[in-house]
């Protein structure tokens, strides 16, 4: 039955390694399934979370200036190339005579359309009809310092000017409007140049004679000091400047007369154009004489420049400084750029209240390269469920979000849909599959670690635990695992080294235990020779100084009491720590002054010690106090600079309810790795290893005595020395 129960050992440790190397293949594939159903869990709920805070995102811009143009104006194509259609304001007007008040109004607005060389366009009616049927242009266009119109030329081409047109209903409507400067305040030397742009009808000639300009036609420009290029000359470089026109339109002037119920804003709002340009100013020389040259684009011109009779002058027109016709402009923010913020699978609807249509059907989902998907993974995930925590239904696949946007013209509601389902299972369908390869690997390493465990280590395992057992069955006889012997399943591989190693350590064991029993018998004896042979001459030493008050009768005593804690015992340091101490009331004051007067008759001179003159009780036993303190003497006189004290110093402070002693010598200090290292034993800081009178056992023996008192004892480096201090209770708790 043994040998069968041995047999099956072996066997049973091959079934071991086979069903723990089974059950990891079957662990891994559970924590990826409960990964992905823990993930996709999550996924839904970090979904949902997400959805809502991309509504509470997209509701924020709506609300903004920008999106309620963008919810007034939801079919507007804001294009810069082409025709530019006024766009539906979320302001009643704009206070365009205010340079702060416009600029802030168009930017809060967000209705800039942005152009090269720093120009920029906003093109727009007011919300409230009764401020008058106007049309409101800003923006900022670049050039040199301004040119102004003098008023009496009748030439309106020889400053810069600002050419709008505005097309609606088969009509168009163009103006004319040179720069006239006015002004500067007084004190704003540094604001640069301002005017205003007065509005002409267009003619198709250049002589404007007699003409008076267009009475509700207003306009404003504000260049800056500052060049754009810090590094060109101020006088002729660069500035941005700021412009805001209001443009009397006749027929929306019109329909807010004649008509009752006004329809605002116009219901061919979209069938208007508009087309701003800004025109520097033409050069015209004389047609004899050569050209100037081309250095003053922009050059200072005569009202009226003589020009030779009979010949007609030369006039060169210069491109538009800006023209909101120009291409590659930047459009601002629409309704369709909240697409960017969708998902695929997401939509975004908007009506307005007490309307079912819709006013703007945005889907979100801008695709991007496919990921390679893992069908089975796919179903997998699809079958994983996820419930809603608090219910036993599943997680709902589509989820609905709702709100209202309120605008000057009325309320807007938003609707977001997201499909949980199809995005959250596609994204961890994709991931999945991207990790798969690992989950792979991990089952691989593991079904190979298992083959090479099999084939090279589970058979040889085998023998060596037969052979252990062996071994633990021979230990349980005295001394019976010291003849046992591995030496047979020596060899060069890792389990013949672990063979040869366990025979050699039994064969060091043996030794060790033998040797370590001989050491100690010999040890005991020899303290029981010493501590016999020494007792009785004390006895006899203590009977010729009888009296207690003599001071050889105190030393006697104390080496009495020490041989009785070392009499027996295997070593020094088990002998210490197994003393016992007589812990009676002491007065330290007392013993202090004592220890302080008997120095000297051990060979330690200058100890000082003021005493207090009155009682100090503390709880100590008397002899291993003074060991204490002869001890900690005895190396303060050691490390002491010559001729210099040792003193001894009562301290008030400590804890409640304890007295601290300070013996302080001026010399060398402790190294600080040493500071708790000194109490050990066996260790002592003297460099000669043969001197025989430092076996690093005194304060080991102090603290060890201080320990048994109630007490503590430390060391402390001090700018001229060393300092340990005894922490003692009081006996009179403290008072």
């Amino acid at each position: 039955m043994k040998k069968f129960f041995l047999w099956l050992a072996s066997f049973r440790l091959r079934i071991l390694f086979r069903t723990a190397f089974l059950l990891l293949i079957l662990a891994v594939v559970a924590l990826a399934v409960t990964v992905l159903q823990g993930e996709k869990q999550r996924s839904y709920k970090n979904y949902q979370s997400g959805l809502t805070k991309t509504k509470e995102q997209i509701v924020a811009r709506l609300r903004h200036p920008s999106g309620q143009l963008a919810l007034l104006n939801p079919t507007q194509g804001l294009s810069g190339t082409g025709n530019l259609h006024p766009v539906l304001l979320p302001f009643s007007a704009i206070d365009f005579d205010d340079q702060n008040k416009a600029r802030h109004a168009v930017e809060m607005a967000d209705c800039l359309i942005r152009y090269a060389r720093h120009g920029s366009l906003c093109v727009g009616i007011g919300n409230n009809p009764w401020i008058g049927g106007f049309i409101y242009a800003a923006g900022t266009f670049s050039s040199a310092p301004l040119i102004a119109h003098e008023i009496g030329d009748k030439y309106l081409d020889g400053a810069h000017r600002m050419r709008v047109g505005v097309h609606l209903r088969g009509r168009h409507h163009r103006w004319l409007a040179p720069f006239e400067a006015l002004p500067a305040r007084r004190g704003a030397a540094f604001e640069g140049v301002r005017g205003r742009f007065t509005g002409y009808d267009e003619l198709d000639t250049r002589d404007y004679t007699g003409k008076m300009p267009v009475k509700d036609f207003r306009g404003w420009v504000w260049q800056e000091a500052q060049c754009l290029d810090a590094r060109q000359n101020p006088e002729n470089c660069e500035k941005r400047a700021f412009f805001s026109l209001r443009l009397p339109v006749d027929e929306l002037i019109t329909d807010l007369l004649q008509t009752r119920r006004v329809v605002w804003p116009p219901a061919d709002l979209d069938d208007i154009h508009v087309r701003i340009e800004v025109l520097p100013p033409v050069l015209v020389e004389d047609a004899t004489q050569e050209a100037e040259p081309a250095a003053e684009p922009e050059g200072r011109q005569a009202a009226e420049p003589k020009i030779t009779p009979g010949i007609p002058p030369k006039i060169t027109v210069l491109p538009a400084l800006f023209d909101s016709e120009a291409p590659d402009a930047v459009t601002p923010f629409s309704l369709n750029d909240l697409g960017a913020l969708l998902q695929a699978g997401e939509s975004l609807r908007i009506r307005r209240d007490n309307d079912e249509r819709d006013l703007a059907l945005i889907r979100g989902g801008k695709e991007g390269v496919e990921e390679q998907i893992s069908p089975l993974l796919t179903r997998l995930i699809r079958r994983l469920p996820v419930a809603v925590r608090g219910e036993d239904d599943d997680a709902p696949t589509v989820v609905d979000l709702e709100d209202s946007v309120a605008t000057p013209t009325g309320n807007y509601r938003i609707f977001l849909r997201g499909a949980a389902d199809s995005v959250v299972n596609q994204t961890l369908s994709a991931t999945a599959t991207r990790l798969s390869w690992f989950v792979g690997a991990v089952m691989a390493a593991i079904v190979l670690a298992w083959i090479i465990i099999e084939m090279g280590i589970a058979r040889r395992i085998a023998r060596l635990t037969r052979r252990s057992r062996q071994l633990s069955r021979s230990a349980a006889e005295p001394d019976g695992f010291m003849s046992f012997d591995f030496s047979d399943l020596k060899g060069n591989d890792e389990l013949g080294i672990l063979a040869n190693c366990l025979n050699h350590l039994l064969r060091r064991v043996k030794e060790d235990a033998g040797r370590e029993r001989i050491r100690a018998a010999q040890e005991k004896e020899q303290w029981h020779a010493v501590g016999h042979e020494i007792m009785s001459p004390l006895q006899s030493l203590l009977a010729l100084h009888g009296n207690p008050n003599d001071p050889s009768h105190r030393y006697l005593a104390r080496m009495q009491q020490a041989l009785r804690v070392l009499y027996g015992s295997a070593s020094p340091s088990e002998a210490f720590q197994s003393s016992t101490l007589a812990v009676a009331t002491l007065d330290l004051d007392l013993f202090l002054g004592n220890i302080a007067a008997n120095a000297p008759h051990i060979g330690i001179d200058h100890v000082r010690y003021t005493t207090r003159g009155k009682p100090v009780p503390v709880y100590a036993d008397e002899y291993s106090l003074e060991d204490v303190a002869g001890h900690l003497l005895k190396n303060a006189d050691r490390y002491r600079k010559p001729d210099t004290p040792i003193t001894l110093t009562l301290l008030a402070g400590g804890e409640a309810g304890s007295v601290t002693v300070k013996v302080h010598n001026t010399g060398i200090a402790i190294k600080p790795e040493w500071l708790d290292k000194i109490f050990e034993y066996g260790f002592s800081g003297v460099r000669d290893p043969l001197d025989e009178g430092n076996r690093g056992q005194g304060l080991f023996v102090a603290k060890t005595y201080m320990a048994k008192m109630g007490g503590t004892i430390r060391a402390e480096n001090e700018e001229e020395g060393v300092s340990f201090y005894l922490e003692l209770k009081r006996a009179d708790d403290g008072r």
